[in-house]
């Protein structure tokens, strides 16, 4: 298995499109952070906030990193190799491993831009507002805005910061099991699509009922995983991650039982 995942892990880095993927990420982080800027500047119109959304980065990772399971996972598919790799006696557990951990290492790199340029922003001491349309880590950027930070909400900082991506990491684990079952990156991208924007509707019934909030929280998508700040507690922190490579693991192994027993043609 640690021989898969080198191959994929260079084969990752040969490819043109984590390079397409890093650099629109970029683009729309830079986007994102100048219009949330501008906003409380009064230099741009506060009704832009929906296109702000758009390069925001809960938005752009729930296209951007379907795109990735597409590419990277139903592309084996294509140029078969993923056959050659059980042909040549990797287990089908093997293989499932090795493309879950190259595709989260895939996520967390082209999230970085988004993390690096949060990190940036906030470190000028300026303002940024979205209003209510943040989300992870541009959420993050708005309510952590306009302060100094000490050496240990620096370590925080970056804790906050790597929680968000592994929470995100366990929203796009659903992937890996539509990739390898579908094997067809348009379907991928439509389902996962769709299915973030259902979840980000059925957050708004969590004040409804409790027994659905509590449900919805042993999930990435509930809770308030994906709003943790600074202020958030080391046990929420905590808590956030414990879920999200839960959900992950419950992934991998839905994986395993879908593709342990199915014909590869």
């Amino acid at each position: 298995m640690y021989n898969l995942i080198l191959a994929d892990l260079f084969k990752l880095r040969k490819s043109m499109a984590i390079k397409i993927l890093f650099g629109i990420t970029t683009v729309s982080a830079v986007i994102m952070s100048v219009m949330a800027y501008m906003i409380p500047q009064g230099k741009i119109d506060a009704s832009t906030t929906g296109i702000g959304f758009m390069f925001s980065d809960v938005n752009m990772m729930s296209i951007l990193g379907a795109v990735m399971a597409g590419v990277f996972i139903c592309g084996d598919f294509d140029n078969r190799t993923i056959h050659d790799a059980v042909a040549n006696g990797s287990s089908r557990g093997e293989i499932i491993v090795s493309k879950a951990v190259v595709f989260f290492c895939a996520i967390a790199f082209i999230l970085l831009p988004y993390a690096v340029i949060t990190g940036i922003a906030l470190g000028t001491g300026d303002q940024f507002s979205m209003g209510s349309a943040a989300v992870g880590l541009l959420h993050l950027l708005t309510s952590e805005s306009g302060k100094a930070f000490s050496a240990s909400e620096i370590w925080k900082l970056l804790t906050v910061m790597l929680t968000l991506i592994i929470v995100y990491m366990a929203q796009l684990s659903v992937c890996v099991p539509l990739a390898l079952a579908l094997k067809k990156p348009v379907l991928v991208i439509a389902i996962n699509y769709g299915f973030a924007i259902l979840c980000a509707q059925l957050m708004g019934l969590r004040n409804s009922s409790k027994v659905f909030d509590h449900i919805f929280a042993i999930t990435p998508y509930g809770g308030n995983y994906i709003f943790v700040t600074l202020d958030t507690g080391t046990g929420d922190i905590f808590k956030a991650i414990t879920v999200s490579l839960i959900f992950i693991i419950v992934m991998i192994a839905v994986t395993y039982c879908a593709f342990r027993k199915s014909e590869i043609k």
